[in-house]
């Protein structure tokens, strides 16, 4: 009876806003995640089947065009130049103790990625493996696990993760992630340091997914922004470690794995050569410079049209990659992001129906997300409309098509006056507010809110709820750890006929309340006091009178 009288509370209170239509959305995600649009990977065939829907289903919602300004005019695109990297030919590799040598397999034992920093052949050999520990340096942490080693010539083996995720407690939140423990951290210090490679080690409850990610994520079609400078930010060599094979090569090396793990949670620890354990590698890299798309479609504002409120949510996948076990080659990202843009998709076309706000609202639809959130950076080194006078970003990345739920949540543990609001404004949705539920997982640095956000922009990406109205925590726990294992970055990722999109449905009602609000306001939210993006927004203040 509780879920019958939950559902009808639900329900009376939709009607009071627009509709959001379940079918619709089903349509957008089946439409999108389809094998006719090959993954959706950038600079494909794919994109361009993307880009004319998403122009396409905008323009139907009676939005203006919200891109560069050509001729005088916008367009429906932004351009974003990309680096455009992949391994050509076979990647040859080995690892010798001194007295054997052992061939390793891309994609098994390792995952290479293909070189970013302008190399067109990585080839070399008996190179020494140093650990490092976390590779972290954090003076401010008065934390250095490096302590004046040379990696010119070498490579740097490294934990992922912070040197308190294991313990949860420490100098670095306890178990929510850092920044210093994302794995594109790891690659920049490295490189900084003049590493010949990095070598992060594979472990999935400090990683949050499992080596098929891992796999998928690193061994296909790579892509970068442009760089003047590349060397300065990648490595010749980029690649993750089954932990199993560290474990080994440790132990050849005359070390303890777990021992040395230990050391590397505290400031004590110095790094250490795996005596006489050394990798040879040799691959060809193509690489070229490409022009990818950012969507954009505008609401213009009637009383401010310079002040702007952003939707925003990623377009693109994995593309084609690696097969799975049946053979499948085609991340068709349902879930991630096909969710997202349709829920981009019918916030736009409610906002097409209804009178113009005070503000201009931009949906976004950003590329190569995957590739490292390089549309959303893109966009925001490059606005269309100034951050100074963006209001906020509200994201939307890997919504749940399954029931209503009783909670929600956002990536990461950030505070800000967003999500005051958006928690106020749930308590009319019947929802309450769960803090991310995970942040040990670093999902405040996973999704596209971050590029605006480390800007200063109060920017927060939306998470569907755990709490299932029918089957509670356990249901919702359930469905979480089977997508998480089983399909994301996997191709097995595909648009379900039994999913109901009802907790889209009814979330999104709260979604374009709280950008209406916004839209409607002369309200600018800020970062709490204390946060660390508070002080990028104070910066621009006086754009903002």
């Amino acid at each position: 009876m509780l879920a019958l009288s939950l559902l009808a509370a639900f329900a009376a209170h939709a009607a009071t806003g627009p509709e959001f239509d379940a079918k619709r959305l089903s349509q957008d995600v089946k439409v999108l995640s389809s094998d006719e649009f090959e993954g959706r990977g950038p600079n494909t065939a794919g994109e361009t089947k993307t880009v004319a829907y998403l122009i396409e289903q905008f323009k139907a919602a009676g939005l203006k065009p919200g891109g560069d300004v050509v001729k005088g005019q916008r367009s429906w695109t932004q351009d974003v130049p990309l680096g455009r990297f992949e391994i050509k030919g076979p990647v040859t590799l080995s690892v010798s103790d001194g007295k054997t040598v052992q061939p390793l397999k891309q994609g098994d034992d390792l995952s290479v990625r293909a070189a970013m920093n302008g190399s067109r052949l990585v080839d070399f050999k008996n190179a020494p493996l140093v650990f490092v520990g976390y590779g972290v340096n954090a003076p401010e942490r008065k934390w250095d696990d490096f302590k004046g080693q040379d990696l010119k010539g070498k490579l740097a083996v490294v934990l992922i993760n912070d040197p308190d995720f294991e313990t949860g407690e420490g100098d670095f939140g306890g178990k929510a992630m850092t920044y210093y423990g994302r794995w594109t951290y790891k690659y920049e210090e490295m490189a900084r340091r003049g590493a010949l490679g990095t070598i992060i080690v594979h472990e999935t409850a400090p990683a949050s997914y499992g080596w098929n990610t891992v796999k998928n994520s690193n061994t296909n079609v790579m892509y970068d922004i442009v760089r003047k400078k590349p060397a300065e930010a990648h490595a010749p060599m980029e690649a993750w470690i089954q932990r199993d094979l560290a474990v080994d090569l440790f132990k050849r090396g005359g070390l303890d794995f777990e021992a040395l793990k230990k050391q590397a949670q505290t400031r004590d620890f110095k790094p250490v050569e795996l005596k006489n354990v050394t990798l040879s590698a040799n691959y060809a890299v193509s690489a070229q410079v490409i022009v990818s798309k950012n969507v954009a479609a505008r609401i213009v504002g009637a009383s401010a049209p310079k002040e702007t409120v952003i939707y925003s949510g990623h377009w693109d996948h994995l593309g084609v990659g690696l097969p799975d076990a049946k053979g499948d080659k085609i991340y068709n990202g349902a879930v991630d992001n096909g969710t997202g843009i349709a829920a981009l998709l019918e916030l736009a076309r409610a906002y097409g129906k209804a009178p113009a706000p005070a503000r201009s609202v931009v949906f976004l639809a950003v590329t190569a997300e995957e590739k490292g959130l390089l549309g959303s950076e893109y966009y925001s080194a490059n606005p269309l409309y100034p951050l100074a006078t963006t209001v906020g970003v509200i994201n939307m990345d890997a919504l749940s098509p399954h029931g209503l739920t009783r909670n929600f949540t956002i990536s990461g543990s950030a505070k800000l006056d967003l999500l005051d609001e958006l928690i106020a404004k749930a308590k009319q949705w019947n929802l309450v507010y769960k803090p991310d539920p995970k942040p040990e997982a670093g999902h405040f640095f996973r999704s596209d809110h971050f590029s605006f956000a480390k800007r200063g922009v109060p920017a927060i990406s939306y998470g569907s709820g755990d709490d299932l109205v029918e089957g509670g925590v356990a249901a919702g726990k359930k469905l979480e750890d089977d997508y998480t294992t089983n399909n994301y970055h996997q191709p097995s990722d595909e648009w379900s006929a039994s999913w109901t999109f009802a907790s889209m449905t009814h979330d999104l009602g709260m979604l374009y309340a709280l950008g209406r609000d916004l839209a409607d306001s002369k309200v600018w939210p800020n970062w709490a006091q204390d946060a660390e993006f508070r002080a990028a927004r104070d910066a621009t203040a006086a754009q903002r009178k």
